[in-house]
């Protein structure tokens, strides 16, 4: 049998999770996400910001 207590000691740490934004951030970051793509300019640099674990927009 797995002792758990083990387990989640051995456990490598991890980074707090993030908050969501709010729903008007998620609208507005869409926005600006699909004017960047009609632009042709939506990069993995821009999508990497909003999606890569940073904290800050």
């Amino acid at each position: 049998m797995i002792d758990l207590e083990n387990l989640i000691k051995d456990a490598p740490e991890r980074e707090p999770d993030l908050p969501l934004p709010t729903l008007e951030e998620q609208k507005r970051i869409a926005a600006e996400l699909k004017a960047l793509e009609e632009k042709g300019e939506l990069t993995p640099e821009i999508l990497e910001k909003y999606f890569g674990g940073k904290t800050s927009h």
